[in-house]
């Protein structure tokens, strides 16, 4: 399929950053399960690690993402095996519908699965190595209005005086350049062919419009 028509490419993202600490959190704590049960993905963003921003309110302390500071963050930075625990497509659905909408996330390891379905939602996901994440944490607590750009085309990853290269999986990072990351985009830029395509297929003739 050509994707021609597409123009869903991830080359360079750009924003402020929001730091949340911690290895291993996992989708729980991303999105309460309670939350499984919506019919769409409408309004999760408001809900995003609710239960720790709870928790951390009522010791009179504040969660990242309730900190004035990083309201307009687009990227989020974490530390190992971020997204782990059970598969729900909730988890970055919440984040990309938090706030300004996280477009990035930055972590020292992600969960494969919480990876594939940030891929699906066209999040990168990009590794950097434990000593570069406190870096960049660090820069971005010192400073909340530091800029963070992600070249995805050359692999490097900019903030401030912070110059580093990324780790992401060649065919992906190819996928993010080429725009088809995006299934359904690349599904329906090549309808006709589709349709064509099965009113020649006896099984499915009389099931598409």
């Amino acid at each position: 399929m050509s994707t021609a028509k597409l123009d869903t490419r991830r080359i360079v993202i750009e924003g402020t950053a929001v730091p949340v600490r911690g290895d291993d959190i996992d989708t729980d704590r991303i999105i309460p399960a309670r939350y499984l049960r919506t019919v769409t993905f409408t309004g999760l963003g408001a809900h995003a690690f609710e239960d720790d921003r709870a928790e951390l309110a009522k010791a009179g302390k504040q969660h990242p993402l309730d900190v004035p500071a990083y309201a307009g963050a687009r990227v989020l930075i974490a530390n190992k095996n971020f997204g782990c625990g059970s598969s729900r497509e909730h988890a970055p659905q919440a984040l990309m519908r938090w706030g300004q909408g996280i477009q990035a996330i930055i972590a020292e390891s992600f969960a494969e699965i919480f990876n594939g379905n940030c891929f699906s939602l066209g999040i990168p996901c990009v590794r950097v190595d434990e000593a570069t994440c406190q870096a960049l944490m660090a820069a971005v607590e010192k400073d909340p209005s530091l800029l963070v750009r992600i070249h995805l085309d050359r692999s490097v990853l900019e903030a401030g005086t912070l110059q580093v290269n990324f780790e992401m999986p060649s065919g992906v990072r190819q996928r993010f350049l080429e725009g088809s990351w995006d299934s359904t985009a690349e599904l329906m830029a090549n309808l006709p062919e589709i349709q064509a395509t099965a009113a020649r297929l006896p099984y499915v003739n009389g099931f598409v419009a």
